[in-house]
């Protein structure tokens, strides 16, 4: 049990780091916060991390007002992410804020002081809340850490549940995932100790509900949570980069055809380096080769390739680009060669760099990447028989 609970601090923390970018926006901070919360929730909570630290005090049971009140304080973090969340008044989100964490600062200190009242010599690493539930202190203990996590879960809920019906996309996903996530700690954890210490209270038995099922229900609701808060801001983030990598392996066949003429300073790359940076970098550089090879481009080329791709079926706009690779295709061959550039350059415009982003560049790469050979074949075989080679 105790390296399930490891491992879902450890899915908890991951997340935290992964959002961690900008620490003094308070959305972030109060989620990064919340996360780290959950995960210690977690740490603090399992047996083999509840006997160190009884060992290490020589308190028995003193894992569970630690724990307890680490819980409390997850709770507090829960409503303050729900406070930055919703936005408003700075002097009423602060307001707000402040009372949360005064409420819960008490709610601490009452755990540890009926802790420190109550009678609690026989250590339980498992089944405290049970064992205990008749217990003067200790009894009113459990039932208040209990309650102030209810309420927190139960807020999250219903605000959750409001939002989600007034916003759309990644946002609504997110707040349905933090409503499932409450409501199955509301009924995987939190019913199933509160019937479990009742059962104590009236003479029965049913320590398997709080033993057996809601420690691994309250690892569930805290990774759907922790999901719901982090996937609205972090995967917009991970397909702009994924948009990237994709963008710069398709831009691969233009570049190689003009990276020996651009002029942009490679900055210092290393693996690691984000795919949009690397793609940014590519992009420049590529402009500028074509802007180095425009004296290169020949409108006869590019006319007769295009004639070409009319007459085999391509659309206007794919004709157009089809020839404006084989034009591409044939100043880089001259430059390459370090013929001098024509007389008379074109003034043609490439559609490339007639477009915002990579979306015309990589219309190019594909055009160059289809039929490389075709291209260069097709402008050749449409050339009239009498004509004589340009000659630079």
């Amino acid at each position: 049990m105790s390296y399930v609970v490891y491992l879902a601090a450890a899915v908890l923390a991951l997340a935290g780091i992964l959002l961690f970018r900008r620490p003094r926006n308070p959305l972030t901070l109060s989620t990064c916060v919340a996360i780290a919360l959950g995960a210690l929730v977690f740490i603090c909570s399992a047996p083999l991390t509840l006997a160190a630290v009884n060992d290490l005090t020589g308190i028995p049971n003193f894992g569970a007002p630690l724990t307890y009140g680490m819980l409390t304080a997850y709770s507090c973090a829960l409503l303050i992410l729900l406070i930055n969340w919703r936005g408003g008044p700075r002097e009423r989100v602060r307001l707000m804020v402040l009372r949360s964490m005064a409420a819960y600062g008490l709610l601490v200190i009452a755990i540890v002081l009926l802790f420190a009242l109550g009678d609690a010599d026989t250590e339980r690493l498992r089944d405290l809340d049970t064992y205990y539930a008749n217990t003067p202190f200790v009894r009113e203990m459990i039932l208040l850490y209990l309650l102030g996590h209810s309420a927190a879960t139960l807020t999250m809920a219903a605000v959750g549940a409001k939002w989600a019906r007034e916003v759309g996309g990644l946002l609504r996903l997110g707040l349905w995932l933090i409503v499932g996530g409450a409501m199955v700690d509301v009924t995987g954890f939190q019913l199933t100790k509160y019937t479990a210490v009742v059962a104590r209270w009236t003479g029965h038995d049913l320590d398997g509900l709080s033993t057996t099922v809601a420690p691994p229900m309250a690892s569930l609701a805290a990774l759907l949570c922790s999901a719901g808060f982090v996937l609205p801001r972090l995967l917009p983030s991970l397909a702009a980069h994924w948009r990237g990598l994709s963008d710069h392996r398709r831009l691969a066949p233009l570049w190689s055809l003009v990276r020996h003429v651009s002029t942009s300073p490679k900055p210092p790359t290393s693996w690691w380096d984000l795919p949009q940076t690397r793609l940014h970098w590519r992009e420049v550089s590529i402009h500028d080769a074509l802007l180095a090879l425009a004296p290169y481009f020949d409108d006869q080329v590019r006319v007769r390739a295009e004639d070409a791709a009319l007459r085999s079926g391509h659309s206007p706009h794919e004709a157009r680009v089809t020839a404006e690779a084989a034009m591409l295709t044939d100043a880089a061959r001259r430059a390459a060669a370090r013929q001098t550039p024509l007389d008379k350059p074109s003034t043609y415009r490439l559609h490339a760099t007639q477009v915002s982003g990579t979306s015309g560049l990589v219309e190019l790469a594909r055009a160059l990447h289809r039929s490389p050979t075709a291209v260069r074949e097709n402008t050749v075989n449409a050339a009239p028989e009498s004509e004589e080679p340009h000659v630079a």
